[in-house]
Parts: structure tokens; sequence; C-alpha cells
């Protein structure tokens, strides 16, 4: 049972539930303290243990009762075969027969006339896995359609073309193959038998297909889903298909309430400095006066801001629309951040994000100011925007491949900003390989950065994003 909450623990963190090895093991004491008889009281003790939030409890409940699921597998079915032949009535309570299940009667059944005389159908007759058809033992065959698939190791399964794959070996693990060979002998045979042989296979093979299936939905769900965001985040977002922009979207929050959870921002009690002496004597008014604690005055320190200029042309659209986005979903971690947005001119775009929600923000931004590119021009009009607010906390991220059209790039005010700015960084989502040539000015533009790197997929651009952020705690 132990292996089976490990087991749960790990479906539970594809679907998003955060359990640390901590947790595990106090997951791992309330199981054994509550016991396993009980499924309602383990499932509210280990959802009191891992679910954190109002969400990850309702994801918790559902993978619970996916994992831990309880129906039998119903092996008792009737086809139309059946419906043709005379129908056999059972007293109340008693479990549907199938074909050749002992009713009460002495006459024996196609099947056990099929065995005398035939070693392989006596065999098969006397194997656990036909007494359990026969006899219709639906707790058995429930758990030896577990064990099977545990030692195929089904939960290992990632990809809808595995199905198949995983069915054929729960059906080897369980003896299906013995009851494969006795068909193909009683067709030789053309055997009485042969129809009701086959029954009980194609029934078994049913149920094994639907338990794969409940497997594969409650394993492969997530592995799957975090599989494609692997993918996506590593993909250039210019290659990114329409249909997929949503997950993007969604990516893009994940990574950024991650980054947002890493570098949120503590209050420090500082222990030293100028004595706030009202502060102090107003918390020593519950004690009668008597001063325990002491509170220190803290420095304020001017908070700092980053600009993010962002070449909206369409070779570069679609990085600078989740640079933003990626800026815009930071704001509780982030200082102040001013954008600006260009093409062959500049202007600032911050109010779009004020006014609009931040998708329709960036399609009004990339409306306006798309066209042809023309960096002097646009550095232009950034200077005389910006530059004076610039100052030693101010971090101005640029993100265009630098292709000017054989135009004035106006180096002397990118110079003039990394002057005056905290650091500088360029990110371009041409490969560095190209950079300088043509009509690219990158490398002139790179001896006024403090940083610049290739960023053309998310993963890369989360990783810059975390390094900005620890720049300006």
């Amino acid at each position: 049972m132990q292996s089976n909450l490990v087991s749960f623990i790990q479906v539970l963190r594809t679907h998003d539930v955060r359990v640390s090895p901590a947790e595990t093991l106090d997951a791992m004491a309330v199981a054994a303290t509550l016991g396993y008889a009980n499924r309602n009281l383990l499932r509210d003790g280990l959802a009191m243990t891992l679910a954190k939030t109002p969400d990850e409890e309702a994801v918790f409940h559902a993978c619970f009762d996916r994992f831990f699921y309880q129906r039998l597998s119903d092996f008792s079915r009737e086809d139309s075969q059946a419906s043709a032949e005379p129908e056999v009535t059972s007293s109340a309570g008693d479990s549907p027969s199938l074909p050749g299940q002992e009713t009460g009667g002495s006459e024996e059944s196609p099947l056990e006339t099929a065995a005398a005389g035939n070693e392989t159908m006596a065999a098969l007759l006397d194997s656990p896995l036909m007494q359990s058809l026969v006899n219709n033992d639906r707790n058995e065959l429930t758990v030896a359609i577990g064990r099977a698939a545990e030692r195929a190791g089904l939960r290992q399964i990632r990809l809808f073309t595995q199905k198949g794959q995983f069915t054929r070996k729960i059906l080897d693990e369980m003896g299906e193959e013995q009851l494969r060979a006795a068909v193909i002998e009683l067709e030789r045979q053309d055997s009485p038998a042969l129809g009701q042989l086959q029954r009980y296979r194609d029934i078994l093979r049913e149920e094994v297909r639907n338990y794969v299936d409940r497997e594969y939905l409650l394993h492969a769900e997530g592995k799957t889903r975090q599989f494609m965001d692997e993918v996506l985040s590593k993909t250039r977002l210019n290659n990114i298909e329409h249909m997929y922009l949503h997950k993007v979207h969604e990516l893009v929050r994940k990574m950024a309430k991650k980054l947002a959870s890493r570098h949120a921002r503590k209050r420090r009690q500082l222990k030293r400095g100028q004595l706030n002496m009202a502060k102090t004597m107003r918390k020593g008014i519950a004690n009668d006066g008597v001063m325990f604690n002491t509170y220190w005055r803290q420095v304020r320190k001017e908070k700092p801001q980053i600009l993010a200029v962002c070449d909206v042309s369409g070779s570069v659209a679609a990085y600078a629309k989740f640079l933003l986005l990626f800026l815009y979903s930071l704001q509780d971690v982030l200082p102040k951040v001013r954008s600006f947005a260009f093409s062959s001119h500049l202007g600032e775009v911050s109010r779009y994000f004020d006014e609009y929600p931040v998708e329709k923000a960036i399609e009004l931004v990339n409306w306006k100011y798309g066209g042809a590119t023309d960096y002097g021009s646009s550095l232009q009009d950034f200077a005389r925007l910006a530059l004076d607010d610039i100052n030693s906390n101010t971090t101005v991220i640029i993100l265009g491949d630098a292709r000017n059209n054989n135009g004035d790039p106006k180096l002397e005010i990118m110079q003039s900003i990394y002057q005056r700015a905290r650091q500088v960084l360029w990110l371009n989502p041409e490969s560095r390989r190209v950079w300088g040539s043509g009509d690219s000015e990158m490398l002139r533009y790179q001896s006024a950065c403090h940083f610049s790197a290739e960023c053309n997929n998310l993963t890369q651009l989360e990783r810059i994003v975390d390094q900005l952020l620890k720049s300006t705690r």
C-alpha cells in the first residue's frame, strides 16, 4: 500500500499539485494511522495533508476517485449471440451466469465435453484464470488484472500508442496465451464449444482494454500535458501554430507564477540603525510601557524600474508578445514596468496595459506600431520620451533582431543609455550565428549592452526573466 500511495502522489504531481518529500512522509504517517479500511476517512486525511489550496483540493479528489477505483470488472455481460439462447433465470441476489457456467443442473457444459480426452482443454479449464471466468469470480479477476498490470509496468504508460502494447502485456501476464491457443485448436476441430470459449476470451480482452484506458487517462494525462509543455517551451515562438497559443499563454502564466513564488519579497526586520522610538513606545503599551521589543527605522531605497523596449515588426512580433505577457504576469514581484513598442517609430504603450487585459493590450500595440523597422528613428523617439528617466536603478530590456534595413543605427544613443542605466539587456530571437550578417547591427549594439542573449523560446525567456528578478531584488 505504501507503493500505491507513492504512485498516487506521483499522479498528483503530474496534475500540478505540489507535494514535497516531507509531505509524502506525512501522508504515509496519516495512512498508517487511519488505515485503508475506511475509504472516505483515508481520502479526507490525505486531502488535509497534501492539498494546500481549493484548486489543489479539487484536483486531489478527482485523482483520488480515479486512482482508488473500486468498481469490479464486469465479466457477466450478455451479447446478441447469448440473447438468442434460452434465458436462464436466477434467484434474486445471484450474479448473471456466463455460457458454460453451472446453474445447478448435472448436465455437462460444451467446454467440459470438449475437455474430455483433450489435454490442452483440460489444462485450460484447470487454470486459475479459466476457473475464475467460468465461476464469474469478479473479485479474483479484478485483482488478477491489477496484479498483471503492476507486473507489466502499466503506470509507466505515456503515449496513446502504448495502450495496445500494455493491453497485450497484461493479457500475457494473466495467461491469456493459453486461452488463445485453445481457441485456435477448437477452430481446427470445429468444436461446438468454440463460441463459448471465444466469448470468455473477448470479454477478458475488453475488460483489460477498459482497465488500460482508465489507467492511461489517470497516469498519462498529466505526463502528456507536461510533455506538451516541454515541447512548447522549447519551440521557437514564431513557429507555434495558432491552435496552440492558448496553451502557450497558460504555460507563460504557470512559469510566471513559479517565478513569482520564488522571488516574492519578504519583509525583514532590521536589527540595527536609528531607533524608531514612536513605534517602540507604542508597541510597549500592551506591556504597561515596558519596551520589551525595539524597532528600528528602515532607510527606504528607491525602487528600481524596468523599461521594456520591444520591436513589434512582423519578424519579431511574436517574441515581443510573449515577453510583454511574461513581464505583466509578474506585476506582484517585478518593480515598475514601462513598456515601449516600435517598428518605424516608437511610443510608450504602458497605458494599454493599465486599461485593457494583457492579451488585448498586446493586440492593440501590434496593430498601432507594427510595420517596417527603423532602429535609429526609434532610438531617437526613446531618448526623447525616457532617456532623462534612466538612472542607476533602471534596467532596460530591448527585444529585437537589430535588423535596421541599412539605416543609421544611432549607436551614440545606445551608448548614452548604457552609461546611465544599471543594466541594459538585449534579447535577440535570431541565432547568434547570424548576428551581424546582412543588415543586422547586432554586433555594434552589443558593445553598448551589459548582457545580450539569443532568446526565441519560453525556456530561454524564463531563464532570463529569472536572472532579471534576482538582480532587481
